[in-house]
């Protein structure tokens, strides 16, 4: 079996563990950590496609998640309908929404910094204006949402409500990181590489810069979006604060800086951590924000490219992966 692959199965096997040994009856904190984790790790790895790879900072993600939230809420209660048919929905205008910015900032020539302010700029302005339409979005009130509960699979499998969850997001979690594979290693990633490295460079070759920019606005928006209307249902409940910059924007963010940029594995490991620092420091009430921001510049002094390159390098150095990757290859069912 491929390496990489090896490692998503091996990250598949430990999500699918998860609920077994941690999400005993009564331990709701500790499902409704694991759950932001996985939700959490999905929004940094779109994040890490739009901004790690094109350079492209999109600070409205929180309004993007939001969008396509209300959207397929709103979409789903107007029909009388179940939300699974309209998450889709939810997605697509999500993604289009990235990818007409993109777009725009791509014609524009728009730098990075100009791009996070614009998009930051966005941020506020579609939550005020979900605030702004309470008689159709609720307001602040926030409407109360519990549709993508899969009854059927909780009974025939006698599971319970928060297990099913977790594993429906895992599924996600799962191809969303098959998605980023592919892209990396396919043209897409070859383009978004150029890109980064030098857009002069990569427009005087030929490619087509804008075209590429689009794209991956698009199908990290998409991501954000499809993933939204799952914080509504871990809360019960769905209000603009649930999608504010500091809830969504700045949390993923510190996350792709910790785990890693451009790397696979780097959302997920960012997001475990910053989730279970932050949901640890809760006690400290007051003192939380001073506590969690000087366990950030600890990390980011010692671990200044990410944890996951930091380990690699480590592991390269103690040619630990080479030989990993050896009894992989090796490896025979019933050897």
């Amino acid at each position: 079996m491929n390496w990489n692959y090896s490692r998503i199965l091996a990250v598949a096997v430990i999500l699918f563990a998860i609920p077994q040994l941690f999400f005993a009856p009564g331990m709701s904190y500790f499902s409704r950590v694991f759950i932001l984790m996985a939700l959490y790790a999905i929004l940094t790895i779109a994040l890490n496609i739009v901004f790690g790879h094109t350079d492209q900072l999109l600070l409205f993600t929180g309004a993007i998640t939001g969008v396509g939230t209300y959207t397929t809420v709103l979409t789903a209660q107007g029909y009388g309908i179940s939300p699974w048919i309209t998450l889709f929905l939810g997605a697509l205008v999500a993604g289009i929404i990235g990818a007409v910015v993109c777009y725009v900032a791509a014609i524009r020539e728009l730098t990075v910094i100009v791009i996070s302010i614009l998009t930051l700029a966005l941020q506020f302005s579609i939550i005020e204006l979900i605030n702004s339409l309470r008689d159709i979005t609720g307001g602040v009130t926030g409407l109360s949402f519990s549709g993508l509960r899969l009854k059927a699979i909780e009974n025939a499998f006698g599971f319970r409500e928060e297990v099913v969850l977790f594993y429906t997001i895992s599924v996600i979690l799962l191809a969303v990181l098959l998605l980023y594979r592919y892209l990396v290693h396919s043209k897409y990633g070859l383009a978004f590489e150029m890109i980064r490295q030098d857009e002069t460079a990569a427009e005087s070759a030929g490619l087509n810069v804008v075209k590429y920019k689009t794209f991956a606005g698009f199908v990290a928006t998409f991501i954000m979006g499809l993933t939204g209307p799952f914080f509504g249902q871990l809360s019960g409940y769905i209000t603009p604060n649930l999608f504010s910059f500091n809830s969504i924007d700045v949390l993923i963010l510190i996350m792709l800086i910790v785990g890693g940029l451009r790397t696979t594995y780097g959302p997920l490991v960012g997001a475990a951590l910053i989730i279970f620092l932050n949901e640890e420091l809760r006690s400290f009430a007051e003192y939380r924000s001073i506590l969690l921001g000087a366990l950030l510049i600890v990390l980011f002094l010692y671990f200044r490219d990410g944890i996951v390159p930091f380990v690699d390098e480590r592991l390269e150095q103690w040619n630990l992966k080479q030989r990993v990757a050896k009894q992989v290859a090796n490896f025979r069912p019933g050897s």
